[in-house]
């Protein structure tokens, strides 16, 4: 019985001792899991700013604008995109900010009394003329020198009607307007450098090459050709402008000189860089502010002032029915005479509206 009871109890120690090793093993487990999962707590923390720097910077803010006015943009991208695409947001909607110009009436030939038509320069030079040249930030105003937006529109493709000469007769590619205002020219070295070697790397081309060009800065001179014209059903007389030139340095003389050591053309002497036929640009030119310098905001449009003839020229040319006479053709080397002769012009032209109520 004794030997019974003393089986018993050590029985009963071993389990009591065995439990507690096993409590305490769970306790060692449970300490060592939590100091191997708190390194990996921590990790993201320090590893979330690095990989969300890169996204807060790509961001581009492309919210839609409401107004044309920068004053009301929430960022300069968004304002220069919707502006160029003339549209802004109305509602839930996207509308269209383009100027549709009013289209010129129908005229019959038996309702024009008595035409004329002229060539004019207009001299950028002039104060009365200087819209025409100014070009603005781009941010603030768009306004661009009336040259820059022709060319402009005639690179993307929005103004077709691109000729050679006032006659309208031969047309211009892009492609061959480019090439009539930048002219790229081997340098002396270049040449010498080749014949050394018999070839030039990529980089030597770039270094020996000179590029001509005529930028906007440039243009000072512009040609307009338009006829003057009574309207019988109106008793009116009127101008309709016809064609638009820009003049410019011809890139082919510059930097070149003759034999005598001497420039082969100067500043002074200009050539037509193209000719636009007018009623194809009127809805470029409809949608092109003129800068405004009393006041930014003014919605005075290229074709506003071209159709209202704000601005200041001399006729250079006009055709009286006997054939077109340039007039320093037949008035040469008298610059006071020229001036005198194209105000003889303007003074007919005035004559023929007054005449107009003596019938």
């Amino acid at each position: 019985m004794r030997k019974f009871i003393f089986l018993f109890l050590a029985l009963s120690f071993l389990s009591v001792q065995a439990q507690t090793k096993k409590k305490t093993t769970k306790k060692k487990a449970k300490a060592k899991t939590t100091k191997v999962a708190k390194p990996v707590e921590e990790a993201p923390i320090v590893e979330a700013p690095v990989v969300e720097t890169p996204a807060a910077g790509a961001v581009v803010d492309d919210t839609p604008i409401t107004s044309m006015s920068i004053l009301n943009a929430k960022s300069p991208e968004s304002f220069r995109k919707y502006r160029e695409l003339g549209l802004i947001k109305k509602g839930d909607s996207m509308v269209s900010n383009k100027v549709t110009p009013l289209k010129y009436g129908f005229i019959e030939d038996k309702d024009i009394l008595k035409s004329m038509v002229v060539w004019e320069i207009i001299d950028m030079n002039d104060k009365l003329n200087q819209p025409f040249y100014h070009n603005e930030d781009g941010l603030v105003s768009q306004n661009k020198s009336l040259y820059q937006i022709l060319f402009d529109a005639i690179n993307d493709g929005r103004i077709k009607e691109v000729y050679d000469d006032e006659m309208f007769q031969t047309r211009l590619s892009p492609d061959a307007i480019q090439s009539r205002i930048k002219n790229s020219v081997m340098s002396d070295a270049g040449i010498d450098r080749l014949n050394e070697t018999g070839k030039l790397t990529e980089a030597e081309k770039k270094e020996f090459t000179n590029v001509y060009e005529t930028k906007t800065e440039n243009v000072k001179v512009l040609k307009i050709k338009g006829m003057w014209y009574i309207d019988r059903r109106d008793s009116q007389m009127k101008y309709r402008l016809l064609g638009i030139a820009a003049m410019g340095q011809d890139p082919s003389t510059m930097g070149q000189f003759g034999p005598d050591g001497q420039p082969l053309a100067s500043k002074d002497e200009l050539i037509d860089l193209f000719w636009v036929y007018y009623p194809d640009a009127r809805e470029v030119l409809a949608n092109s502010v003129v800068f405004n310098s009393k006041n930014l905001a003014s919605d005075i449009t290229f074709d506003d002032i071209l159709n209202a003839r704000r601005f200041s020229t001399v006729i250079y040319k006009s055709d009286n029915g006997l054939g077109n006479g340039v007039i320093k053709d037949y008035i040469p080397r008298d610059a006071d005479a020229q001036l005198e002769e194209s105000e003889r012009i303007k003074g007919q032209i005035l004559q023929m509206e007054n005449d107009m109520w003596n019938y």
